[in-house]
């Protein structure tokens, strides 16, 4: 066996000065490749942020690689104590290194984050799109810290003997927590789906529930959809991956509107039609696209007529359609009342027959009624000292005139039917003055402040969403295009050749 003086012995002055000297050359090398990146980029806003993010851990992972290198060299490898200095080297470099990547996946994600603004007034795609990036963010770092510890701990011996358990045994833990939290991490994975594919984004306006709104939040367990009455309505993300629903601004925010209405048959169209047009003509609400008005069924004893027209987005066109509906209803009234729905009644010659011997015998015993009638009268009165009738009170006639922009109207027939309780009292002075009802303007999306900035958030996402969606979808096509001619090519050759 060697004496202690054969063993081979290392100078300690020798190795601190080759660990501060491999320190301080790796310090200088980070900050020359620094240097160099930042010149290299100069104007260049992706250089310049991954110069100067990058630039201490690049300098710790050169520090420790180079420490390392001069350890090995000046160190023999049989001296107790180089196994406990490369273990804890290994998982220097181990933290270094994640350090490094965490640093260039921050230059990335700032670097798309500066791609979508947030100081303009239509943020809100950007603001999705920030939201978006922060959760890449978020899991980035996780999965990076995750990684490093996993890989520290996997340095140690006993470390990996459990961790090789733990693998062997994640099956089963694995079914056990998805039968647990199925519902939840449903929820979650379609929150990630949603999130980062294209069926709905923040802004677009869906019916769904038999409601309509405007996708408001997107989280990763649920959306919130702010409904047309500012009612928010709070939706699992499962049901947009399982249930089918609508999306209005898809590919585009403007949108076709119906309005139907139930006339009779002598209902003229070409007037009808005419004043549609002039509707939409005097109108800002009308996009101009389509403005149609046609008879979509005649049975059951009606003419159903829909006007169909068009507008910018959803609210402009919940608002035409109401203005579209109260002006078809005014023009009815005063130009074509013989078009408002009515019920016939048709009365067999049988009926007519035995209607008529009625009347005769009813006007045969008309005297013998009379006196009877006279005496039942003076009973009454002899008993109750007051005159009791059993015939209904009518009331007199009255006209009942409304001007403009009312509806003018004359009760041609008293009511009949009525009794002296149930009989609408109307004094006849007040009844001849002409009653003027003001008018209102404005609807549920237009016409004041708080209708404007409702049909501002009812808009959908905005044009440049749009023509994004447009951009995929074309690209989309030409890819899916070209992917079903690729294979007939290598055909072709060979039957060329």
């Amino acid at each position: 066996m060697p004496d202690a003086e054969n063993l081979p012995t290392t100078n300690l002055g020798l190795t601190l000065l080759a660990i501060v000297g491999a320190a301080v050359v790796a310090f200088v090398l980070g900050s020359v490749i620094s240097a160099i990146v930042r010149r290299t980029g100069r104007g260049n806003h992706f250089i310049a942020d991954l110069s100067r993010r990058i630039k201490r851990p690049l300098r710790a992972v050169l520090v420790v690689v180079a420490v390392w290198i001069a350890l090995g060299v000046i160190t023999d490898s049989e001296l107790g104590w180089w196994g406990v200095a490369q273990h804890l080297l290994l998982i220097a470099l181990i933290i270094v290194c994640a350090w490094f990547v965490g640093a260039l996946a921050f230059v990335i994600e700032d670097s798309a984050l500066k791609r979508f603004r947030t100081d303009i007034p239509d943020n809100r795609h950007a603001r999705r799109i920030r939201t978006q990036i922060t959760v890449i963010r978020r899991l980035t770092v996780a999965i990076i810290v995750m990684c490093a510890i996993a890989g520290v701990l996997l340095t140690f011996p006993s470390a990996q003997a459990a961790g090789t358990s733990i693998f062997a045994s994640a099956g089963v833990i694995s079914l056990v927590a998805g039968l647990a939290a199925q519902s939840s991490l449903g929820n979650v994975f379609a929150g990630l789906q949603i999130a980062f594919t294209d069926a709905i984004r923040v802004d677009d306006v869906v019916v769904l529930e038999g409601e309509w709104g405007r996708i408001e939040e997107i989280t990763m367990t649920y959306v919130v959809v702010h409904l047309w009455d500012d009612r928010r309505l709070i939706i699992p993300c499962m049901y947009f991956t399982s249930t089918v629903f609508q999306n209005w601004t898809r590919r585009a925010a403007d949108l076709l509107g119906t309005v139907e209405i139930d006339l009779d048959w002598e209902v003229p169209m070409r007037p009808m039609r005419a004043e549609l047009q002039r509707l939409l003509e005097a109108t800002t609400l009308w996009d101009k696209r389509v403005g149609i008005l046609q008879v979509t069924d005649a049975v059951g004893g009606f003419v159903r007529v829909r006007a169909l027209a068009s507008a910018v987005d959803a609210g402009t066109l919940f608002d035409l359609r109401c203005y579209i509906r109260e002006g078809l209803v005014d023009w009815l009234q005063a130009q074509a009342p013989q078009g408002l729905p009515r019920t016939r009644l048709a009365q067999s010659e049988e009926g007519a027959a035995l209607v008529e011997a009625v009347l005769g015998a009813a006007a045969g015993n008309g005297t013998g009624a009379s006196r009877s009638k006279g005496q039942g009268k003076a009973t009454s009165a002899g008993k109750g000292g007051a005159k009791v009738t059993d015939e209904p009170h009518l009331p007199k006639r009255v006209p009942v005139r409304v001007a403009r922009p009312g509806v003018r109207m004359h009760l041609s027939e008293p009511a009949r039917g009525l009794y002296p309780s149930e009989s609408p009292v109307v004094d006849e002075r007040e009844a001849e003055e002409t009653v003027v009802l003001p008018a209102t303007e404005g609807g549920l999306f237009t016409g004041s402040r708080a209708a404007m900035e409702r049909s501002k958030a009812f808009s959908g996402p905005g044009k440049d969403v749009i023509d994004e969606r447009e951009r995929t979808a074309v690209m989309q096509k030409v890819t899916d295009e070209d992917e079903e001619s690729s294979p007939m090519r290598p055909a072709e050759s060979s039957d060329e050749g």
